[in-house]
C-alpha cells in the first residue's frame, strides 16, 4: 500500500524551445539526408541547397529572438546551458555558416563522385556526367549543429559528443576537393587520425575528472573541488587530458600540426568553415570548461595557459614566414591569432574582470570569423589550371590584373594584422586590454611582438600583388558565382563595418558576458 500511495515521480523536462536554434539544425540534416537516400540525383542540389540555407537562416532568427527574450537557463536537464554566451557563439557560428554554404555552392570546388579512384575514368566519367556531391550540404549541417552544441554542453560526456558530431563530418568533408585528390584526401586522413588521438585524451580526461568529483557534470566538478581531498593526481591528470583534447580544436602549439596541412588539402570552402565556425565553437567550449569546471584551479592552468599562449603566437608568427603556400600562411596565421585569444582567456579574477574578457574574445571570434571567411573566398577565385594558384609567386602582379579582387584581400590580410579602421585592430585591443587588466603584461608584450612579426608576412603578400610585376602566364581570375562575390562582398564589409562602428557589437558581446556561464 505505501508503495502505491507513493507520489509518482515527475517526469524529467526538456525545454525544447530554449534548443530550437539547435533541434532546427539537426532536423534539417536529417531531412537531408532523406533527400539523399529517396529522391533522383537531378532533384538533390535544388532542394539541398534552400534546406541548408533556410535551416540555418531560421536557426538565426530563433537564436536572436531568444537573446531579445533574455534566456538564461540550463536546459535539456541540466545538460545544455543557454545562456547569454551560448547565445551569442550560436549566432557567430550561424552566421559564419550561412557565408560558407554559399561558397560550398560552387560545384567546382568538390569532387563529382568520393568514391572514384583519383585520375580514374570513373572520375572522369562523373566529371563529364556534372555529377554532384550532395550529401555535403547534411553533412555540413551535422557539423555546425555540433558546433553549436560544444559550447553551449555543461556536461562532459554531452561535450564529447557534440565534438564527435562536430568533427566526424569534417574528416569527411576534408576529403572532397575536386582537384589535387590525394592532397586532399591525405588531409583528411591526418585529420582524423589527430583528431581521434585528441578525442580520446578528451574522453580519458573526462573518465578522471568523474573519478574524482563522482560526476561529469561542469558545476558538480566545480563543488568538488572545494571538498574532495586526496585525490589531487586525478583532478590535475583529468584536467590536463582535457585540455589537450580542447588545445587541439583550436590549434594551440604544441598542438597545432595538423592545422597547415588540413587547411592546404581540404576544399577552401570546408577550411573556410573550419577556421572559422569551428575556432569559435572550440573556444566557446574551452572557456566554459575552464571558466566553470575548473574555475577554482585557476592559479594552476593560467600558467600552463601562459606557456601555450606565448609558444602558439611565437611558432605561429615565425613558421608563417617561412611558407609560400598562401593556405598555408593562413593555416599559420589562424594558430598565431589563437596565441592572441589565450592571452585573454588567462585574464580570471573578479567577475567583471572575465565578463570584460569574455566579451573581447566575443568580439574578437566574430571579427577574425568574417576576414578569415572573405580571404579564403579570394583564395578559391585565383586559378592555375591545376586548380587554386596557391603557392605565393603565383600572386605577382595580382593588383595589376585585378585591382579590386586584389585590394579586397589586402583589407582582409590588414584587418589580420590589426591596422586601425579594420576589425582586426579593435578585436586585438579589446583581449590585450583584457589582459592586461589580468595582470598578464609581459603576455600582452608577446602578443605585440609577434603581432609586429605577423604584419611584416601580410605586408609581404601585398607588396607581392601591388608592387611585383604579373607572371607572362599567370593565373586566371575565374569569374565568381553569386555565392562567391556576396561572401567576399559581406566579409569585406563587415571587416571595414567593425573597423569604423564597432560600438553595437562590442555592446552585444558585453550583454552576452553580463551572465558569464550558467551553471
Amino acid at each position: 500500500m505505501s508503495l502505491l500511495a507513493a507520489a509518482p515521480i515527475p517526469a524529467p523536462t526538456i525545454e525544447y524551445g530554449q534548443l530550437a536554434p539547435m533541434l532546427l539544425v539537426f532536423g534539417a540534416a536529417i531531412v537531408g539526408v532523406l533527400v539523399e537516400a529517396f529522391t533522383p540525383r537531378y532533384l538533390r542540389k535544388s532542394i539541398q541547397m534552400p534546406v541548408t540555407v533556410l535551416s540555418m537562416a531560421g536557426a538565426f532568427a530563433l537564436t536572436v529572438w531568444e537573446g531579445f527574450q533574455g534566456v538564461r537557463n540550463a536546459a535539456a536537464m541540466g545538460a545544455v546551458a543557454v545562456d547569454g554566451p551560448s547565445l551569442f557563439i550560436w549566432g557567430a557560428i550561424l552566421l559564419m555558416a550561412i557565408i560558407s554554404v554559399l561558397l560550398i555552392n560552387d560545384d567546382d570546388q568538390f569532387v563529382a563522385q568520393a568514391a572514384a579512384v583519383p585520375g580514374s575514368a570513373e572520375e572522369d566519367q562523373a566529371i563529364s556526367e556534372g555529377g554532384a556531391h550532395t550529401e555535403i550540404y547534411p553533412l555540413v549541417l551535422f557539423a555546425v549543429g555540433g558546433m553549436m552544441l560544444f559550447p553551449a554542453s555543461n556536461d562532459l560526456l554531452i561535450m564529447f559528443v557534440a565534438l564527435e558530431v562536430m568533427s566526424l563530418p569534417l574528416y569527411l568533408l576534408c576529403g572532397l576537393a575536386r582537384r589535387r585528390r590525394l592532397l586532399s584526401q591525405e588531409a583528411a586522413m591526418k585529420y582524423f587520425l589527430l583528431g581521434a588521438f585528441s578525442s580520446a585524451f578528451f574522453l580519458y580526461g573526462t573518465a578522471l575528472l568523474y573519478g574524482f568529483a563522482g560526476s561529469v557534470d561542469l558545476a558538480a566538478i566545480e563543488k568538488a573541488l572545494a571538498t574532495v581531498g586526496g585525490q589531487d593526481s586525478l583532478l590535475f591528470m583529468g584536467a590536463g587530458m582535457l585540455g589537450v583534447g580542447l588545445l587541439f580544436k583550436i590549434g594551440a602549439a604544441p598542438f597545432q600540426a595538423w592545422k597547415p596541412d588540413v587547411y592546404q588539402g581540404s576544399p577552401t570552402p570546408i577550411t573556410a568553415l573550419m577556421a572559422s565556425g569551428t575556432l569559435i565553437a572550440a573556444f566557446g567550449a574551452l572557456l566554459r570548461v575552464f571558466w566553470v569546471a575548473l574555475g577554482n584551479l585557476d592559479t594552476e592552468w593560467i600558467r600552463v595557459l601562459w606557456a601555450v599562449a606565448i609558444l602558439t603566437m611565437v611558432v605561429g608568427a615565425i613558421l608563417a614566414i617561412t611558407q609560400t603556400d598562401i593556405k598555408r600562411m593562413l593555416a599559420y596565421s589562424s594558430i598565431a591569432h589563437t596565441g592572441f585569444l589565450l592571452t585573454a582567456v588567462v585574464a580570471t579574477g573578479k567577475e567583471a574582470q572575465n565578463a570584460g574578457a569574455l566579451a573581447g574574445i566575443l568580439f574578437y571570434l566574430v571579427a577574425y570569423g568574417f576576414a578569415t571567411v572573405g580571404a579564403f573566398a579570394v583564395v578559391t577565385m585565383i586559378r592555375d589550371p591545376g586548380g587554386e594558384a596557391g603557392h605565393l609567386s603565383r600572386w605577382a602582379g595580382l593588383g595589376k590584373r585585378s585591382p579590386v579582387l586584389a585590394g579586397i584581400f589586402a583589407l582582409f590580410l590588414l584587418a589580420f594584422a590589426g591596422i586601425p579602421l579594420t576589425s582586426g585592430f579593435f578585436g586585438k585591443y579589446a583581449v590585450f586590454s583584457a589582459a592586461v587588466s589580468g595582470g598578464a603584461v609581459a603576455l600582452v608584450i608577446v602578443g605585440v611582438v609577434t603581432s609586429a612579426m605577423a604584419a611584416f608576412f601580410y605586408v609581404r603578400v601585398i607588396v607581392l600583388m601591388f608592387f611585383s610585376d604579373p607572371a607572362p602566364e599567370g593565373p586566371t581570375i575565374a569569374v565568381p558565382s553569386m555565392g562567391t562575390a556576396a561572401v567576399v562582398t559581406l566579409s569585406a564589409a563587415a571587416t571595414v563595418v567593425l573597423g569604423i562602428f564597432p560600438q553595437p557589437v562590442l555592446d552585444l558581446a558585453h550583454t552576452a558576458a553580463q551572465s558569464l556561464f550558467v551553471r
